[in-house]
């Protein structure tokens, strides 16, 4: 069944300050996503973009402003707290377990749903090994989506890149969140494997009722697969709205490319 989206937002963002030491990350940043859709957070390097979802999953408390989910606050929540009310996260660099295969390594998204407790153990055969066979269920079902049936034994550190970025998201997805943080899931690839994921991020989104957030450099991408945007630069919002409107924006021309870069692109569209 598909979520619809909504104006209803799942998460909202007001007056987020982070410094570290005399660097000022963020200054000030609002972000509001909203139910079933798919938002990106985009900007140049050293923008704020991953120091922003730090703070929204709780590796970063911020030193001023705060983070509602579903309407309650979760400012400053431990990370562990902050995924047990559905949130799901990818790294930008990948965060796989070498020497572990493709099914192990998908298994570990489980975890947040795993009550572990002596008397489970102690009666494992009724218990433990009935809640494990349904981990397993689901494991599989993902595993089906994504369409991993081929290599689910493999080793995950012998599968192209591509396919290392496939599990991840499979992980993620295990986890069974309402709300998928994607932290530049198309970095590496060649275009066929952007197509791949790019369906999936879409399918997860309509098929398994997912608010997606996404970070991503790849402007393609962003106007291809984004409901809204949001433009940071230097930690500070410079544009928000319809994709291809906002990356117009000759705010956002000017963060990317330079004033005179940004200057020459404007006498070319002229």
């Amino acid at each position: 069944m598909t979520e619809r989206k909504t104006d209803q937002p799942i998460l909202r963002c007001t007056g987020i300050e982070r410094s570290f030491g005399g660097l000022r990350a963020l200054k000030g940043v609002d972000v509001e996503v909203h139910k079933g859709e798919i938002f990106g957070l985009v900007g140049p390097n050293g923008s704020g973009k991953t120091t922003m979802v730090n703070v929204m999953t709780g590796f970063y408390p911020p030193n001023a402003g705060q983070v509602e989910l579903y309407g309650e606050r979760i400012t400053g929540l431990a990370p562990h707290k902050v995924a047990k009310r559905g949130v799901a996260r990818t790294f930008q660099n990948l965060a796989l377990f070498k020497g572990m295969s493709v099914l192990d390594n998908i298994l570990v998204g489980r975890h947040t749903h795993m009550r572990p407790s002596s008397l489970a153990t102690l009666f494992y055969w009724i218990w433990a090994q009935r809640e494990e066979l349904a981990h397993r269920r689901v494991v599989e079902e993902i595993i089906d989506f994504m369409q991993l049936q081929d290599i689910r034994d493999e080793p995950v550190d012998v599968i192209p890149m591509g396919l290392q970025k496939r599990v991840e998201l499979a992980r993620a997805l295990v986890a069974e969140p309402r709300f998928l943080i994607l932290d530049e899931p198309m970095a590496g690839m060649n275009q066929e494997e952007k197509e791949y994921i790019a369906r999936f991020i879409l399918d997860a989104r309509d098929e398994r009722d997912v608010t997606i957030l996404l970070i991503e450099h790849h402007m393609d991408v962003v106007t291809a697969l984004c409901d809204r945007v949001t433009v940071l630069s230097y930690g500070e919002v410079i544009a928000q709205g319809e994709p291809r409107a906002t990356i117009a924006d000759p705010a956002v021309i000017t963060a990317y490319l330079g004033a005179r870069a940004a200057a020459r692109h404007a006498g070319g569209a002229a």
